[in-house]
């Protein structure tokens, strides 16, 4: 199964005067030895996922809910939280939760590996945010490049 989506590439520009960041970049499933590589406990449903551009860092899954519909919909559908632990335009290092909801389109299901398109929604858990992000709110959206395996993400996040 396959979790993670994502849209945008790297330009970070404010998008008001409340002190709210536009982010974009991209992710990738860590493999053995990479820094991402061991997700903390009860994060570790899926590889951890290394994040690039306007976010440094890795970010890390816990499923809470899946639906199958099987085929010949392909629709799987998945929600839970994640741990992000990163910078945000080489800033300090911090943490903060996201709840999730991941959508897909698999060919003919789940279960044959193979994606068509995929995409999810991730609003940071208010109160979540810790070093730099102490204070975060806001919204990462991610689009699945299921030919490359390359998670693009974009949104918003605000500090203080």
């Amino acid at each position: 199964m396959l979790m993670v989506c994502s849209l945008g590439v790297g330009l970070v520009t404010p998008a008001n005067a409340a002190g709210t960041t536009q982010v974009s970049g991209s992710g990738t499933y860590a493999t053995t030895g990479s820094e991402c590589d061991t997700p903390p406990a009860g994060f570790a449903d899926y590889p951890g996922l290394i994040l690039t551009g306007d976010l440094e860092g890795c970010l890390y899954t816990d499923v809470v809910t899946s639906k199958d519909l099987g085929a010949p919909s392909g629709i799987y559908i998945e929600t839970g939280r994640e741990l992000v632990v990163a910078s945000l335009n080489g800033g300090p290092v911090g943490t903060f939760t996201t709840t999730y909801k991941f959508e897909s389109k698999w060919a003919p299901d789940v279960s044959t590996g193979v994606e068509v398109k995929g995409r999810c929604q991730h609003p940071i858990t208010v109160g979540s945010g810790t070093g730099g992000f102490t204070g975060a709110t806001g919204r990462l959206n991610f689009k699945d490049e299921v030919t490359t395996g390359t998670y693009f993400y974009r949104g918003h996040i605000a500090l203080g």
